[in-house]
């Protein structure tokens, strides 16, 4: 399985190479949306940024998303909650990256963290930080040459590895899931 994680590293350590030298469009996206489905108790707001390297159909994208509240089955608007979401993953890209209408594919792996707040007597905080992986997809609708508007939607889920006790890392598909979809003002340099 090692081998298989340095391998895929070396493909998105040339995906970024040939993105940043043969095509330069870099893209800062800050986004806002929910998150839904699966394991998510409610729809939550949710709010990241992405920052994407592409070359003419291909690049690459670092994705931070933050979901405050996460756990909790109200639908107040919180920013700070008890028990919140985090996920920062590297994403490999897929699309158009010229003309008014630009769709594309995203898939990834990151890191994916969870933190449930104190519940009383019952248990403290518990934050745990598990690998995973994301898919999905969206649109950029470029305004101008520089500004865009992005809309987007992703599905994130935990690995787990099946024998933790010896060295190997044998991922499987864990328990823990969720969609998000976010829009955002893309900006192109």
């Amino acid at each position: 399985m090692r081998r298989t994680l340095t391998i895929a590293a070396l493909a998105v350590a040339c995906s970024i190479g040939s993105a940043a030298t043969a095509h330069a469009d870099v893209r800062l996206t800050p986004f806002a949306g929910v998150t839904f489905g699966d394991d998510a108790p409610a729809s939550k707001f949710n709010t990241g940024l992405g920052i994407s390297f592409m070359g003419r159909v291909a690049g690459f994208e670092v994705d931070f998303g933050y979901t405050p509240d996460f756990y909790d089955e109200e639908t107040d608007f919180e920013l700070v909650g008890d028990g919140n979401v985090t996920t920062l993953f590297g994403n490999v890209v897929i699309g158009a990256s010229s003309g008014r209408v630009q769709p594309y594919g995203v898939f990834g792996a990151g890191l994916i963290r969870s933190r449930v707040g104190d519940a009383g007597d019952l248990f403290d905080d518990v934050t745990t930080n598990d690998f995973g992986i994301s898919a999905g997809g969206g649109v950029n609708f470029m305004v101008s040459d520089r500004v865009g508007i992005r809309g987007d939607i992703r599905y994130f889920r935990a690995l787990h590895d099946n024998e933790p006790a010896d060295n190997d890392l044998d991922l499987a598909v864990g328990s823990f899931g969720f969609w998000r979809t976010t829009g955002g003002v893309t900006f192109r340099f």
